[in-house]
This record gives structure tokens, sequence and C-alpha cells, in this order.
């Protein structure tokens, strides 16, 4: 007799955390296993060019429905399919809805869930919390970019926007950059910047000099790693964080998983544009209204446009899996400032998903649930 059966492992967030989610070291290593699978092809992603960020669904400003959403700072639906190969060899799809008013209720802004699926029949194997998986794989890739671009003598970060993504981006940080002594702050609000402190004391107490600035400036002068993660409102890249040349240490990484903002002149000619995803930017570029920078507010997106003007070549931007894969070199000179753009991909959540859900199995920890002993529609 054929085996129907379908069982399926939960994990909600504490087994997550139980399974090892959190551990940033093993993060960052998947990361760059993933960035190398990435580069020889062996993933797809949603769309029909195979590299879609994902399929998003957002409301109108004015409903004529009275019961449908209304549009709203972040408000949307997103799903995320992918499939990554080599160790991994595994399908999956990372969905979440996302409001800012969520915080009213004390919920995160986004609320994160990631399915496993057997790559043949399409079985669910695992159905996951997401929150922290997303929050971590997301400051890993940052910190792929600091193990190959960053000085090794590295001692001052910034940080620019002390929310979650600048949290695991600094976990990710210290992971391959253990020297760092400083760290400057630059946040909107108190709480923001009090929690981000208390998150150093707690996490780094090796950490020797926590500085709060008044300015983006103070925050970049200086630091041989800069993250910049603010959540800034699209639309006007007025309004996007802006960075000087003159405020850059030579030799520093700028990690930009968010908006940022920096004169074409820079870009153009001086400084070094890496993207985490080359065909990323390129699809993005294809699905979105030009210029693409006004609804995605990341660096490389803008070189996209630059290049859709003419006024910048393709080959004036690397990408990280060139660099992982040895065919260009870590570093094109001395001194050189890098500027890191990271878009964020579901082969990331895919990658540590498989690797955490593997975790749990050896461990034993979660929940089986049965999806059917014989489907009825067979």
């Amino acid at each position: 007799m054929k085996d129907t059966k379908i069982d399926f492992l939960y994990l909600n967030e504490e087994d997550m955390i139980k399974a090892g989610v959190k551990e940033m070291a093993g993060c960052v290593e998947a990361m760059e296993e993933m960035f190398k699978l990435l580069k020889i092809g062996d993933y797809r992603m949603g769309g029909p060019n195979g590299n879609s960020h994902g399929v998003m669904m957002v409301f109108p400003e004015e409903p004529i429905f009275p019961n449908m959403p209304k549009d709203g700072p972040d408000r949307r639906f997103m799903a995320m399919p992918a499939y990554l190969g080599g160790k991994f060899d595994m399908a999956g799809m990372k969905w979440y809805g996302s409001n800012v008013e969520n915080r009213t209720k004390g919920l995160p802004r986004s609320i994160l869930m990631l399915t496993l699926n057997d790559k043949d029949t399409g079985a669910p194997i695992a159905y996951m919390s997401a929150n922290i998986l997303s929050a971590y794989r997301t400051g890993a890739v940052p910190g792929v970019g600091v193990k190959y671009f960053a000085k090794e003598d590295s001692k001052v970060v910034g940080i620019i926007g002390p929310g979650v993504m600048s949290k695991t981006a600094f976990a990710a940080t210290m992971a391959v950059r253990s020297g760092i002594e400083t760290v400057k702050i630059k946040g909107r609000s108190k709480k923001s910047i009090d929690g981000f402190i208390q998150y150093l004391n707690e996490e780094y107490p090796q950490i020797k000099d926590i500085i709060v600035v008044d300015t983006i400036e103070d925050a970049v002068r200086d630091c041989d790693i800069v993250h910049i993660a603010t959540s800034s409102p699209t639309g006007d890249i007025n309004e996007y964080p802006y960075i000087s040349e003159e405020w850059i240490k030579p030799g520093a990484i700028l990690c930009c998983p968010a908006a940022a903002r920096f004169d074409d002149d820079f870009i153009l000619n001086r400084a070094r544009t890496v993207t985490d995803n080359i065909q990323l930017y390129e699809a993005w570029a294809e699905e979105m209204d030009f210029p693409a920078y006004n609804s995605i507010p990341i660096p490389a997106v803008h070189c996209m446009d630059l290049i859709a003007e003419g006024k910048m070549s393709k080959d004036k931007i690397d990408d990280l899996g060139d660099v992982l894969t040895g065919k260009i070199p870590a570093h094109r000179k001395e001194d050189e400032i890098v500027i890191y753009s990271v878009g964020g991909m579901p082969i990331e959540d895919v990658a540590w998903g498989t690797i955490v859900y593997r975790s749990a199995i050896e461990k034993g920890i979660g929940t089986k649930l049965n999806l059917w002993d014989e489907p009825q529609l067979a």
C-alpha cells in the first residue's frame, strides 16, 4: 500500500529559539553558503525571472467596501516563495502581513510565518514562526558583507536607526569582527535609543564606549562600519537618510538594508557599489515604475535607475557572490568605500529555516501535526 499520511512539524517562537534560531555565527555561515549557491544558479524565487522578491498585495487609499482595509504605512500582505539547492535542497515560502498600527497593540510591525515544503510533492514539512528567523537572516546578510569588506582591525560601528534590523546586523558584525570597541547611535526616539543601549549592555558588555549622537553626520564620521536601517516613507527621495562622502572614513563599509541616499557623483566615480544579488535589482527595475528608487529606497535600486538613464554601466556594480566564488577580489583598491545594498530574499529564509528545522528534528523540539492519513480528494 502507498503511504499517503502527511505529518508536519509546527515550531512556535520558543521552539525556534530552543532550536538555535539566534545562533548568529551559524546564520552568517548559512548566508555565505546561500550566496555561493545563488551565484551558480542553484535556486529559484518567484516571478517569470526567478528573482522576484515576492508577490505583494496592497489596499486602496479609499476602499469603497466597508470591510476592506485602507492603505497605510507598511500596510500589506506578501508571499515570498523560493527553492534553494545544495545542502539545503528545500522549497518554502515566507508569508507575512504588515501594519505600522500593530505597534499600538503591542505587536511587531510585521507578523511572519515560514512554510517548508517537500520539493517533489509540495507537502508541508514544517510550519514555523519566522519573526526572529527573518530578523536574524536579515542581519546575517550585512554580516557576510562586513566579513569580506570591513577592515580586520575595525573598531567603530555607527548605527543609524537603532531598531531590530540594526540589532541583528550588529550581532552579525560582532560574529565576524569581534574587536569592535565603540558604537555610535543615531535614533529618532529615546525609547529606541535606550533599547539599543540596553541590548548592547546585556549582549556585548565588552563594548567600551556607547555614544549617542544627534546627527547622521556624527554617526558616520570615524566609523569603520555603518549600518543604516531607518524606516522612511517612499516616494520622495529627499526624505531618505542622506550621507555625504566627506563624512565617510576611507575604507569604511556602509550596509544599507533600507533607505539611504548618496550623491550621484560619489556613486558614479568613487564609491564601490556591492549588491547581495544583482538579479534582484534587475527584477525590481522590470517590475516597478521608473524611477524604481522612488518606490524601493535601497541605494543599488538607484544605480539601476542610473543605468536606465545611461549614466552608469552595469560593470560598475559588484555582486557579493562573485567575491565569495573568487571571480572578483574582495578589495579592488586600498581604502575603498563600499556601499553594500541588501534587498532581502526568500532563499535566505529557506536557508536558515532549513537549518533550524533540522536542528529541531535532531533535538526533538516542536509539535507534530497531521494534515491527513489518507487524502479524500486524491
